[in-house]
């Protein structure tokens, strides 16, 4: 095993999806591209892994394991094969950027390496990209990578990022025809009432599922012609509450979301190895974990293990 995949490895170990921050230059979120939800989420993880504040080279390989996918929402049964074909794919998938009223067409990957044995990949990044996604000063948009766990639109983790980019204000109007370029539509839903169901609806529905966001929109017209969309927005109140301060008696009631996470989080822990039964698979000891963080009773055992895991009451 080479050095850089020991490095891999220790470095996927001590993955937090709440403390992993994923930063993009705004040229980049408001770049026209089309990533399906799997090819986004290994792009998301591997910038997550940038170091903030240091000189890189596109010398480095980021990881990204199949245990990052299932955390972000891949079924635990397809998270491998979903990596490996989304890997293939961002391969060779590009990104059109406006720079100083430019148009500049770069890859996204220049290499990739794989480590079947661990179920881990190495991403390259291409060296034009690197300044819009690392070492950044201004204009740029940073969340957590779990505001996007379990968002499985490749449109919604478009349009999350287009609004996140807007957090402060809260509101963002976005001309139809820019936000069809930015999701590189082309041909697809010419029709505004297919755009809105297929793209539009399906994005905010998950978005107000699973992230951190309540989204609103209203149409707007120009003539009889639905030329703009605004999106209104605002932070969810706290989902997770707790009856007493006192750490025997607490209950978090979690979303689905974050029993979904932190149940195939748990499941993979070694100290936790006792609650599967003999041959029993990860998936059935998650699905029971995730059944256990429900009740009230059977939850207090897991809270230590929560906490190190990222949780935050």
């Amino acid at each position: 095993m080479t050095s850089i995949y020991l490095s891999y490895i220790k470095k996927t170990n001590g993955f937090i999806l709440d403390k992993n921050q994923v930063v993009k230059s705004n040229q980049v979120i408001e770049a026209s591209y089309q990533l399906s939800a799997v090819e986004q989420r290994i792009v998301l993880a591997a910038i997550s892994r940038i170091p903030k504040n240091q000189a890189i080279t596109d010398d480095e390989l980021y990881p990204v394991s199949v245990n990052e996918l299932q955390f972000l929402g891949v079924h635990e049964k397809t998270a491998y094969r979903d990596l490996k074909e989304g890997i293939n794919r961002l391969y060779e998938r590009s990104i059109n950027l406006t720079v100083d009223n430019k148009s500049i067409k770069m890859r996204w990957v220049q290499e990739i390496q794989f480590l079947d044995s661990q179920s881990i990949i190495g991403i390259r990044f291409s060296k034009p990209i690197l300044p819009f996604i690392s070492n950044l000063s201004r204009e740029f948009t940073k969340y957590a990578l779990s505001d996007i766990a379990g968002i499985n639109s490749g449109y919604g983790i478009r349009i999350y990022e287009l609004l996140v980019q807007y957090r402060q204000i809260g509101k963002r109007e976005i001309s139809v025809d820019n936000l069809r370029k930015m999701l590189e539509l082309g041909k697809k839903c010419p029709l505004f009432a297919d755009f809105k169901k297929r793209v539009i609806d399906t994005a905010i529905d998950q978005i107000n599922q699973y992230s951190p966001l309540n989204v609103t929109y209203e149409q707007k017209k120009t003539g009889r012609k639905v030329t703009h969309i605004l999106f209104s927005f605002k932070e969810k109140a706290k989902s997770i509450s707790h009856q007493s301060t006192d750490i025997s008696k607490e209950f978090y009631k979690l979303t689905d979301a974050q029993i979904n996470m932190f149940g195939n989080q748990l499941s993979r822990l070694h100290e936790l190895s006792h609650l599967a039964l003999e041959g029993e698979s990860y998936e059935i000891l998650a699905s029971k974990i995730k059944e256990m963080l429900r009740d009230s009773k059977q939850q207090k055992q897991f809270l230590p293990y929560l906490k190190n895991l990222g949780f935050k009451p």
